[in-house]
């Protein structure tokens, strides 16, 4: 609860706020630390430790501690002290916020969201969110990351709402604090919907007084969105975005609900968008794949000291290259394929994993899955399935049902059941793991 009364005290002083994942070994903590060059770290007793070793090799000034322990500075010494504090001048182009990407495709580079781009995504998000004052809003997913401390802390925040904080996802606590709470609106994840939709503990709660669960940081298929309003009788919103954009970009909290399921929606106000050739840059018609660019006020002002990417991620006209691959259809809803970077190249033909990831969660005994490319002699690469199941089935019993489905070039060719898809805090599957796990098997 300490958490809004941080950043937002250090935002109004003109301060810049870093986020940071709490699960960080002292090491990453450290190398983010000094990557920004922070001058004090907050932190609660449960990581102390961990806060004052990577302070201690990042350089830090200060930790200031949410409780009491030797070595820091107690965050209630702050509040009762009695200097005034220093009258701040903030320009809207001055950066406030210092997320850091995700680091799925790479080394995680710092985001620098300006107030002017966090107050923009605030009005763009409100105007097409249904969230009002009356509303209570449960907080599972993490401050940290840009759909939490964004999207929900202070969209809620915003919009005059009730925010139920739980520390951490536990299926059975989410569902008890919907309950008790009478929540109307809860954020998620693919991981949490799917969860929703085909875990028998859902039925042991009264979840009647949802009116919204909306779905961000991953692509959510249709038959997952269908899946979750049928057995909750609540509508199921999508959005699409990411950090650079602050984060938001498109939600289908239109009429596309009920029509388009699984679409992301529409831009929202005062943000341009359109699909581009990869290779040659051109400007592509409806129902024409490739990838998603949009353009507008909640654009990132760049990546700290990484001009060279910044460049590579915002071009000459202020275009933001997202690295998705979608379409957009004659009344301007937006579909999210896949990751460009991501894509499979079975004989030089794409393959999408997601694509394929949806139609295997059709399947009655998958829990979960993760298509990656394994490296192939003859092919190149071909699509392989790993696979949490929920129910007796074989790898062979996996491809048919896929093959019987999809295009020859679609096929999974490969499976192998492991207990847990890697995933980051957000709920989006870390394919890198996978994909050095499978080298390192092939040895390719």
């Amino acid at each position: 609860l300490e958490y809004p009364i941080a950043f937002h005290g250090a935002a109004q002083l003109g301060a810049v706020i870093t986020t940071v994942n709490p699960l960080f070994t002292a090491d990453e903590l450290a190398n983010q630390l000094r990557d920004c060059g922070a001058k004090c770290l907050f932190t609660i007793p449960a990581f102390m430790e961990k806060a004052r070793a990577a302070a201690a090799r990042a350089g830090l000034r200060e930790v200031i501690l949410f409780g009491e322990s030797e070595g820091a500075v107690s965050f209630s010494e702050l509040l009762v002290a009695s200097a005034s504090p220093p009258a701040a001048a903030v320009d809207p182009g001055d950066v406030v916020a210092l997320p850091y990407s995700s680091g799925t495709t790479g080394l995680p580079k710092g985001v620098m969201l300006t107030h002017g781009n966090l107050v923009a995504n605030l009005a763009q998000s409100a105007a097409a969110l249904p969230m009002e004052g009356a509303d209570t809003v449960i907080a599972v997913l993490p401050f940290f990351h840009i759909y939490g401390l964004q999207v929900i802390l202070n969209g809620g925040l915003h919009a005059g709402a009730t925010l139920v904080v739980l520390p951490r996802f536990d299926l059975e606590t989410f569902l008890r604090a919907i309950q008790e709470h009478r929540a109307t609106w809860a954020f998620v994840v693919p991981p949490i919907a799917l969860a929703l939709a085909r875990h028998p503990a859902v039925d042991g709660f009264d979840l009647s007084s949802l009116r919204q669960v909306l779905s961000g940081a991953a692509p959510l298929s249709a038959d997952l969105a269908r899946a979750v309003t049928r057995r909750l009788g609540c509508r199921m919103l999508q959005g699409y975005g990411m950090t650079e954009t602050s984060p938001v970009t498109h939600t289908n909290s239109g009429p596309s609900i009920e029509t388009k399921p699984g679409s992301v929606g529409a831009l929202v106000s005062n943000t341009e968008g359109r699909i581009v050739d990869p290779a040659s840059g051109r400007v592509l018609a409806a129902g024409e794949q490739g990838e998603i660019c949009v353009r507008g006020p909640q654009i990132m002002k760049g990546y700290l000291g990484r001009p060279e990417a910044t460049a590579a991620m915002i071009d000459a006209e202020g275009w933001l290259h997202t690295g998705d691959i979608g379409y957009a259809d004659d009344d301007g809803d937006f579909f999210v394929v896949d990751r460009l970077k991501e894509l499979i190249k079975y004989k030089g033909c794409p393959v999408a994993p997601a694509e394929l990831e949806a139609l295997l969660l059709t399947h009655p005994a998958v829990a979960d899955v993760a298509v990656i490319p394994s490296p192939d002699d003859e092919a190149g690469e071909v699509p392989k399935a790993f696979v949490v199941t929920r129910g007796q089935v074989t790898p062979e019993e996996l491809m048919a049902f896929v093959a019987q489905r999809v295009a020859p070039t679609k096929r999974v060719r490969r499976v192998e059941m492991i207990d847990q898809i890697p995933k980051s805090p957000s709920g989006k599957i870390l394919r890198r793991v996978l994909v050095d796990r499978e080298r390192n098997r092939t040895g390719a």
